[in-house]
């Protein structure tokens, strides 16, 4: 079956295909859909819920390509900033430019925001909320996952994307900017909620 995966970012593509495809699942992109990218895709993302804003692209996309689409919203949530950036985790810092702009601001406002925390307020974790729609108005499947760590004082490695080099993994000892991407992706919140995806889907022989 294949499937949609809608999201214009370059480093979740990467994450998604090799997970997808090596369950034997052939998955494209807007971009490869043909679906050109339009103002209407900023205004999807718009509740405080992972879990809507990940359905309302889930069937924005559908429509579009009339492909089985799955669509995920994930972020950063700091307990001690109340959960933030959370949603709005790509947008925090109201930048713009580039990505790596886009990522070097909001990762610049939240060492602002923790300047001077004590480790304990720096707990952290990533989430993602993954929606597949099978068909139009069909039932919404969601899968979730979480990672816990850590936010540094400075960033490590110049892997990943978003807050990655910040952000030091429990489970890893590392940042996810440290990370390979196959360590990323067999603990990542991510990885994770793909794996509930895949076998949710069976893998394809």
């Amino acid at each position: 079956m294949k499937l949609l995966f809608a999201t214009r970012s370059a480093g979740k593509q990467k994450e998604v295909r090799r997970l997808l495809e090596a369950a034997g699942h052939e998955v494209v992109f807007p971009d490869d859909a043909g679906v050109p990218e339009s103002a209407i895709e900023h205004t999807l993302e718009v509740s405080d819920s992972f879990e809507t804003n990940a359905r309302m692209k889930a069937e924005y996309f559908l429509k579009k390509t009339g492909l089985p689409t799955i669509a995920d919203d994930s972020g950063l949530e700091v307990f001690s900033l109340g959960g933030l950036p959370g949603v709005r985790s790509k947008r925090w810092a109201n930048a713009t430019g580039s990505p790596k702009q886009v990522d070097e601001a909001n990762n610049a406002e939240l060492l602002r925001r923790l300047s001077g925390a004590t480790e304990n307020r720096r707990r952290a974790r990533y989430r993602c909320v993954l929606v597949l729609l099978r068909a139009a108005n069909g039932f919404p499947e969601v899968f979730e996952g979480y990672c816990a760590g850590a936010i540094l004082e400075q960033p490590r490695g110049t892997g990943g994307f978003g807050y990655d080099p910040l952000f030091l993994s429990d489970e890893l000892g590392k940042t996810f900017g440290e990370a390979t991407g196959e360590e990323k992706d067999r603990i990542s919140h991510r990885g994770k909620a793909l794996a509930h995806l895949i076998e949710r889907l069976g893998t394809v022989k």
